[in-house]
């Protein structure tokens, strides 16, 4: 059987942001253990034109609940860019797993043939679902989600690789 839109997505996002999660706990914890102040964490970033760790968090929830939104043509969460604490963050990247969750599979049924346009400034591609999907909207997603990574990694937060890739489904 063919992976549908819905197994290439949902689980995709909700997997990741969960990991997301699992790395500010250890990060947390790092500054803890280390007497490190934790907005010193949130405001960090690997160079000044880059969003700060909370830029990243937020970025990767936008782009995975707005790649559902456009595939779906549900109405995704608007969550406002106002998180400055760690808990305020894990509770953006849970309402956003809460959302994704709800989403049911067959709204993604169909989506892959689906002509999805992006208006970003100049840049105003047209794709088909499929294609959004696998070439834009995941990558954009796993930016965000690696640079948040790099970041709390560059910051001494003692993290790997397999702390990236989170727990093996089993």
């Amino acid at each position: 059987m063919p992976l549908s839109m819905y197994q290439a997505s949902i689980p995709v996002f909700v997997r990741a942001l969960n990991v997301l999660t699992a790395l500010l706990d250890k990060a947390e914890a790092h500054a803890a253990q280390n007497g490190l102040d934790l907005s010193t964490l949130v405001n960090a970033r690997l160079a000044p034109d880059m969003y700060p760790l909370s830029g990243q968090i937020q970025r990767a929830s936008d782009a995975s609940k707005f790649a559902v939104k456009r595939l779906t043509g549900l109405d995704a969460p608007s969550f406002e860019d106002v998180e400055t604490t760690f808990p305020e963050l894990r509770k953006r990247i849970a309402d956003t797993v809460a959302w994704l969750q709800s989403v049911p599979a067959s709204a993604l049924e169909g989506s892959e043939s689906k002509s999805v346009q992006l208006t970003f400034g100049d840049f105003k591609p047209t794709f088909q679902g499929d294609a959004y999907l696998l070439s834009f909207a995941l990558p954009n997603f796993y930016f965000h989600i690696t640079t948040a990574y790099g970041i709390l990694r560059h910051s001494g937060v003692p993290i790997g690789k397999l702390d990236f890739l989170g727990p093996y489904p089993g």
